[in-house]
């Protein structure tokens, strides 16, 4: 796609950035030589839009044949999207899905009322070291779709918008901005794109979504004077008219929110939900282990083992 003049920037001047509602620090894990910084949800903040969980995974790079090992695990009431920068990585889920993820495209997975999915760097012909770096992130479903039926959305990269010009370069993973719409169905309205800026460009938050938020994943930016370092999420006031300029060494940026939802959110281990009883419903349907008749079934070809229910 050309480049489009919605994305012309509008930048504010003076105490505009007091727009910014929320600063959040992830908190960083590390998994055993690799590290996991974890944006959403946070202590003041549950969600930005229908974004539930924002995790920065790596960078990293993986030995052959020791990456990342993460077991069948179920899931209820949200959609996963993984989005990576650099490596792949192998999803398979209960649906039959056999798919890897590659940089630039998406895996949309919406779980509804039940799936299981793995995750696992575990190709056989990986001699060398892998790079490994991206972005897992949840997106609360509306109450109406909490009952519907699973499903997986592959898009590969080339299949979604991309806006270019006056030093950034833009692609919308899912849902409308600037003009453009991914071809990802969504159950709500949001907007999640991979911005990255050359030194000095400026990009304006999208005006149509109610919630907004931006995270630094390389670089810096400012707004109104004010520097914000990579690893750190701003959320911005409904409303305001906000850009975002590149530092000096530029700024990679995933740009997200949209409508929120009707009412709070429950989170607990894998599982989301608008009430506690949806939780506890899955939290015993996967402690019974009926793999037959249960809510949940284990993923063709990676069924040998899976993922316990904490004990807490």
């Amino acid at each position: 796609m050309s480049w489009n003049p919605a994305l012309d920037p509008q930048c504010p001047t003076g105490d505009a950035v007091d727009s910014i509602d929320t600063l959040i620090i992830p908190r960083a894990r590390d998994l055993g030589g690799f590290e996991v910084r974890r944006a959403l949800p946070a202590p003041k903040r549950q969600m930005v839009g229908p974004f539930i969980f924002f995790d920065q995974m790596g960078p990293a790079e993986f030995l052959p044949t020791r990456g990342l090992d993460v077991r069948p695990h179920p899931h209820i009431g949200l959609a996963t999207i993984s989005y990576l920068y650099r490596g792949r990585m192998h999803h398979r889920d209960s649906l039959g899905t056999d798919k890897w993820i590659e940089p630039g495209a998406v895996n949309w997975m919406v779980a509804g009322n039940g799936i299981t999915h793995s995750e696992r760097t575990d190709d056989a012909t990986q001699t060398d070291p892998m790079p490994f770096f991206g972005i897992q992130t949840w997106v609360a479903l509306p109450k109406d779709h909490e009952d519907s039926a699973p499903e997986f959305i592959h898009a590969p990269k080339d299949a979604l918008p991309e806006m270019d010009g006056e030093g950034k370069q833009v692609r919308l993973i899912l849902g409308n901005a600037w003009g453009s719409r991914s071809p990802v169905p969504t159950a709500s309205e949001m907007f999640y794109a991979d911005a990255v800026l050359q030194p000095g460009a400026a990009i304006p938050l999208p005006e149509e979504h109610e919630d907004r938020g931006v995270y630094v994943v390389e670089g810096s930016v400012e707004v109104a004077g004010t520097g914000y370092d990579a690893g750190q999420m701003m959320v911005f006031r409904p409303g305001d008219r906000v850009s975002l300029r590149a530092g000096a060494q530029g700024a990679r940026l995933m740009m997200l929110g949209g409508a929120t939802l009707e009412g709070d959110r429950f989170i607990w281990w894998n599982f989301v939900a608008s009430s506690r009883e949806r939780i506890e419903e899955a939290k015993e349907s996967w402690r019974r282990g009926d793999w037959e008749n249960g809510q949940f079934q284990l993923p063709p070809g990676d069924n040998s083992e899976f993922i316990p229910l904490p004990e807490r």
